[in-house]
């Protein structure tokens, strides 16, 4: 036997792999199921960048390796956030991702060694500790709870904590949580960040998703953003891209170096139709945008009527594209996702988010509307 790396023993997959077996074990019974685990689109790409793309994969010289991010990418992601945030930047400011996890993932590797620490939202993304296991650096878990709207207190982190975290990540629209941050909560993290000598790193992979006609906040568009942040984004939630890997992340260039060292070694840059398509939907029709948005909060109005018919009266989300649904008090987070399997239903139990998930599940908006009365339906019979 060779062992792998202990850094593995941290990387658990645990509960998603056992979601998934029992998935499929039900499905082999015949058994019709309703998937709401995975914040995976079901509709496609505007019908405009599936033709670029389908253009440019004829294209001889489309095969060759892209290494960087071409030129056309980074002027779009300029013009995109011009246009959608009001946020001006130059292109040196941008790098390119294969998709935001991506960055994420390699974040820490690239500023973090043993004895460095990095401070993460619980419940989280399972990237955001992940990628401190990977290169070997400690965690810091800021418990977000219900009674303080999802978002961090900064009050409550130790002094010696603050001196020694490199990195933050906040996530707003959140997974699971759906919290939103306003632009005091922005500039509370900007002060955090420049008074303790942290880079914060934002994750705003569901930009697009806000509903009831509240507008994307960019933390660049907070004075002073510049001096202590990043702000990681994707066409995988926006555009539907998520199969077609493409995201960035932008900043000032001295913060985004390290990152494009690292991956300058891993990778030889996303494939060229993949970048033009990407490129025609941050440049072109944003009607899509607004079409996108409305379809996920007639989803998430539909949804949230039918569980609270059923007498689950779970919180509204403002944006994103998950239900983070507190489960009854008989049950554990993973004892209520097993029932709804049971009765049809794939949830995912809310403690793979982290320990202060426990007593939730999150639930994906990524079925039709009928789809999703009919989850309601078969829920029921649990509660």
């Amino acid at each position: 036997m060779i062992n792998p790396s202990r850094r593995l023993e941290h990387l658990t997959t645990s509960v998603f792999s056992e979601m998934a077996g029992r998935k499929r074990e039900k499905l082999s019974q015949g058994i019709d199921m309703i998937d709401l685990s995975i914040g995976s689109p079901d509709q496609p790409p505007p019908q405009h960048v599936r033709k670029i793309f389908a253009e440019e994969v004829l294209r001889d010289h489309s095969y060759q390796y892209a290494i960087n991010s071409t030129q056309a990418f980074n002027e779009a992601v300029v013009y995109f956030y011009k246009e959608r945030y009001g946020v001006e930047i130059q292109p040196p400011s941008v790098l390119q991702l294969m998709g935001s996890q991506d960055g994420l993932a390699h974040i820490a590797l690239a500023y973090l060694d043993e004895g460095d620490v990095i401070i993460v939202p619980d419940p989280g993304y399972p990237i955001y500790s992940a990628c401190a296991h990977i290169a070997g650096a400690e965690l810091y878990y800021v418990s977000l709870t219900e009674e303080n709207q999802f978002m961090p207190d900064l009050d409550v982190i130790p002094d010696d904590i603050k001196e020694r975290a490199k990195l933050m990540i906040a996530n707003y629209p959140g997974n699971p949580t759906a919290a939103l941050a306003d632009k005091s909560d922005f500039e509370e993290l900007i002060q955090f960040g420049m008074d303790h000598n942290i880079l914060i790193l934002h994750d705003f992979a569901y930009s697009e998703l806000l509903f009831d006609g509240r507008e994307p906040l960019s933390i660049f568009s907070i004075p002073g953003a510049e001096k202590t942040a990043i702000e990681f984004n994707s066409l995988s939630k926006s555009f539907n891209m998520a199969g077609a890997r493409i995201g960035y992340v932008i900043g000032d260039p001295h913060f985004l170096q390290p990152l494009a060292v690292l991956k300058s070694h891993l990778d030889y840059g996303v494939f060229l139709p993949v970048q033009q398509a990407a490129v025609e939907a941050l440049t072109g029709d944003f009607t899509f945008l607004e079409q996108h948005c409305q379809t996920y909060e007639r989803r998430r109005n539909v949804f949230v009527q039918a569980l609270q018919e059923i007498g689950w009266n779970v919180r509204q989300p403002d944006g994103g594209m998950f239900v983070w649904a507190k489960v009854p008090s008989h049950y554990s987070s993973m004892s209520f996702a097993l029932a709804a399997l049971d009765a049809g239903v794939v949830v995912t139990p809310g403690n793979a988010f982290g320990n202060s998930g426990e007593g939730y599940v999150r639930i994906a908006l990524v079925q039709n509307e009928e789809k999703l009365k009919e989850a309601a339906h078969r829920i029921k019979a649990i509660l």
